[in-house]
């Protein structure tokens, strides 16, 4: 282990005393998840208690499997009362990516390897050349000398697994070596159960608009779901549509809630879906991510006072030409 492993860690634990309640909060999938019970070990028995808080519904089958099988217990932070926790923590994440996370105004410790946002934290650490925040908090786990549960590991595979979409996005060698110690400790009879628990009967009917209703310009296929129930249906969907030949780009969207949510997919061949995403879009709601995939987070107000009425036609059309517009000015 390098010696910034162990300073890491000594920071880490510096921020923290007995008596602390400590909340971590997270906008669960499977890196966030895995993160924050590696958090929740690393703090065992250092602290007075360690809670695990969501601020998204989890509807995708996989990552309730994932909580379900691997004893992940998580309280939305709707049952959460702030004041209960004297440190809080977010990993896999940073305060500006959702508005879900301003109910907390102060994060102590802020662990993420997306890249850096204006964001400060008593304790901060980001890492944007990993792959997963999962990779780092291994390194955690290692530099504490922790050896992790089966499920502890298998979580943490999972998650490099997943955010590095097994090792096909650009990755570092700290997440193959993390990913290389997880495997002698995951239970792989865990890890396929989960991988296979991706869709529900309810999803299909999602997949047969977007098939019936995508449009392609250049190579970039769009579709508009409407509303969703689950905006995780926007992912399944915008890495289906990847396996496509010819298909370069897939921008899936849809309505949940209050809000717009906008997927970006790509080939990873020269394009930055994080830059496109952010100049298509950031004036206007949350957006950003990385190279190959990126996410826009947008409050339907904003964008009713942008073209007016708000059919799925017109938003189609309103996100192809910040796009299209976007990247010939990029």
């Amino acid at each position: 282990m390098k010696s910034s492993h162990f300073e890491n860690l000594r920071r880490f634990y510096d921020v923290f005393s007995a008596e602390d309640r400590v909340l971590v909060v997270i906008n669960a999938d499977p890196d966030a998840i895995a993160s924050a019970m590696a958090v929740k070990r690393l703090l065992w028995r250092k602290t007075a208690s360690v809670t695990l808080s969501n601020i998204n519904a989890i509807q995708r089958p996989d990552n309730l499997a994932m909580i379900h099988l691997l004893n992940a217990k998580l309280v939305h932070t709707d049952d959460i009362n702030g004041n209960a926790f004297s440190r809080f923590v977010m990993v896999d994440s940073q305060p500006s990516h959702s508005r879900g996370f301003s109910k907390f105004p102060q994060f102590h410790v802020i662990i993420d390897h997306h890249p850096l946002t204006d964001v400060t934290a008593p304790f901060l650490d980001i890492r944007p050349h990993y792959g997963a925040t999962a990779s780092m908090l291994t390194e955690y786990l290692r530099a504490a000398r922790i050896k992790p549960s089966s499920k502890l590991a298998t979580a943490l595979y999972l998650a490099i697994k997943t955010d590095t979409r097994n090792f096909e996005r650009a990755t570092s060698i700290e997440d193959i070596r993390a990913f290389q110690f997880l495997f002698k400790h995951a239970n792989m009879n865990l890890t396929r159960k989960i991988e296979q628990s991706e869709l529900t009967p309810e999803f299909l009917k999602y997949f047969r608009h977007a098939l019936e209703n995508y449009r392609i310009r250049a190579s970039r296929l769009y579709v508009h779901l409407g509303s969703v129930s689950n905006p995780d249906i926007c992912v399944i969907i915008a890495d289906f549509f990847m396996r496509v030949h010819s298909i370069s780009w897939s921008v899936l969207s849809g309505i949940y809630e209050d809000q717009l949510v906008i997927i970006f997919r790509n080939d990873g061949l020269r394009k930055n879906a994080g830059n496109l995403a952010t100049r298509a879009f950031s004036a206007y709601g949350s957006a950003g991510g990385h190279k190959s995939m990126a996410r826009a987070e947008i409050l339907l107000t904003r964008i009713e006072e942008k073209i007016g009425l708000l059919s799925d036609r017109q938003i189609t059309r309103w996100i192809i030409n910040q796009i299209e517009r976007k990247s010939r000015n990029g």
